[in-house]
């Protein structure tokens, strides 16, 4: 009865054609953090910020899950212990594929939050600063998404999970973000055997048990498959 915490990042949606962060030509490259995620950027011109999310939501209305995505739902849903799925894409690949309950620390593209009163409500389509709360009907409508200098979501349940882990892994992310860089010492102090599946190692991959690189779409079912014994 294994417990199993799994922290993905952008590494595991690019197969799907999200480009990352760091990708050259994405949407990404074309604007500075500065310009598109941060509070003051959303306070000096929050329908450029906007503009920006809609693009990305369209983006990603128009892609599928991987193999990678596929598996961990496979794990999820056959795994004869609990499987938590904590990860720091906006997307909803994951929920595509299959997964339950997965805990977005970064938020969702696919939802809206007001910065007047904290509501929260699924949108599809563009948004805008014009749009009215549907609580208190303030026009304060911003993505419902971590921006840099924000503190990510549910951090005190996602740290209860990884003290809980008996097997903690890490697929695609660059383990540059803190405070999720951090996760795999974090799970390592509690007992967790620790995982890496990334395509390189990591910038923390010395915290880590064992590290497999290669593509996420190949690598993670074949992990998958030993996790479950074939």
């Amino acid at each position: 009865m294994q417990k199993i915490v799994i922290l993905t990042g952008a590494g595991i949606s690019a197969e799907s054609g999200l480009a990352t962060f760091r990708d050259a030509g994405g949407l990404w490259a074309q604007h500075r953090i500065e310009d598109v995620a941060t509070p003051d950027a959303f306070a000096r011109d929050p329908e450029r910020v906007h503009a920006f999310y809609n693009a990305r939501r369209a983006q990603a209305d128009e892609v599928q899950p991987n193999a990678a995505h596929q598996a961990l739902a496979r794990l999820q849903a056959e795994h004869s212990g609990e499987v938590v799925i904590v990860t720091q894409n906006v997307d909803a690949l994951h929920e595509a594929a299959g997964a339950r309950d997965v805990i977005h620390m970064h938020g969702e593209l696919a939802r809206a939050l007001c910065a007047a009163c904290g509501e929260r409500w699924p949108v599809t389509g563009d948004i805008s600063p014009a749009e009215a709360c549907p609580a208190c009907a303030a026009r304060a409508c911003r993505p419902d998404v971590v921006w840099f200098g924000e503190i990510p979501y549910r951090m005190d349940e996602i740290l209860n999970h990884l003290q809980g882990a008996e097997i903690f892994a890490a697929i695609g992310t660059s383990g540059e973000v803190y405070p999720a860089a951090g996760f795999a010492q974090e799970a390592a102090g509690h007992g967790a055997h620790c995982v890496e599946i990334n395509l390189e190692a990591s910038a923390v991959s010395r915290d880590f048990d064992e590290a497999r690189q290669g593509r996420a779409s190949e690598m993670v079912p074949a992990w998958v498959a030993e996790v479950l014994g074939g």
